[in-house]
């Protein structure tokens, strides 16, 4: 049986042992260190930053800890570039290391040189970051579509290239269909995947977008909205909807419940509103077991 091909998103080791790929600086071999497959390094100064990169938010409070790291320790995994032209290059992977750097007020840094073409470059890009799974649930999801739209893959490959379930790519690509309000505050992580996943079953906007807003100033669970879609999505969920909607039950009242439904032999259902108001209701079937309920209640 044929060796089972690896997932360009194991890392880019394999291209590193490549000789195929490698490419050296302007220098000739003798004389340079810059040899493609070994680790070089490189002034800043001749590097520039990857156009295909799918990131677009970095914290800065995490750049400057690894900035702090980097000045007492150093890079400890090189970045990986491509040449350009003569002593230039360009970012494939490792633009947080490298912006970094820059902040630790260093001069140069471990680099592995590799050649790629544009569409190559892209790919290598985009897998790269999904791999680290450094990007928020948006920026999966572009840098799945950009893999379908620009470097033609198809779900089936794309799955083989990440080493991620076709379900999942499947899920963050529905994540596109939001609208840009929801897609905004999932970036921002006012709400997280589990939130948009229960939105994106809501087929109106308008009422997809009051659930969202009920959820942010709420802070519903994701039970709770997909509870709310269940009773409301298919509806026109309004201001007197919301008041009506079903609240769910916690560990605690649902403890309580199946107390009080063995202590009164009857099923007993408590309701309890986020305001702490609500409501007992206790079933019975005639006016003797009634009669039962309230002694036992007595």
């Amino acid at each position: 049986m044929a060796e089972k091909k690896r997932a360009l998103g194991k890392g880019l080791s394999a291209l590193l042992k490549n000789p195929d790929t490698d490419i050296t600086s302007a220098e000739s071999i003798e004389n340079s260190t810059k040899i493609v497959g070994s680790i070089s390094e490189l002034p800043l100064e001749q590097i520039e930053v990857n156009p295909f990169q799918p990131r677009t938010d970095f914290d800065e409070d995490a750049l400057q800890e690894l900035a702090i790291s980097i000045k007492e320790l150093g890079v400890i995994q090189p970045i990986t570039v491509r040449k350009l032209g003569y002593d230039k290059f360009q970012l494939i992977s490792g633009e947080r290391r490298f912006r970094a750097t820059q902040i630790a007020g260093l001069n140069s840094i471990p680099v592995y040189i590799r050649i790629a073409n544009d569409q190559e470059m892209l790919e290598m890009a985009l897998v790269e970051n999904i791999q680290r799974e450094q990007l928020n649930p948006v920026e999966v999801a572009l840098s799945y579509q950009r893999l379908i739209d620009e470097c033609k893959l198809t779900q089936e490959k794309m799955s083989e290239r990440v080493g991620k379930k076709r379900s999942t790519i499947t899920n963050y690509l529905r994540l596109l269909k939001l609208p840009a309000e929801i897609l905004s505050a999932l970036k921002k992580e006012d709400i997280s995947m589990g939130h948009a996943r229960a939105l994106i079953n809501v087929n109106n906007t308008e009422t997809q977008l009051n659930i969202f807003r009920d959820a942010v100033s709420n802070k519903f669970t994701v039970r709770e909205i997909e509870q709310i879609v269940k009773d409301f999505g298919n509806t026109n969920y309004t201001k007197t909807s919301r008041n009506r909607t079903k609240s769910i039950p916690t560990f605690e009242h649902q403890k309580i419940s199946n107390d009080l439904s063995h202590s009164l032999g009857k099923e007993v259902k408590l309701k309890v509103l986020k305001s702490g108001k609500g409501k007992v209701e206790i079933k019975f079937n005639s006016a003797e077991e009634l009669d039962e309920i309230i002694k036992k209640i007595s």
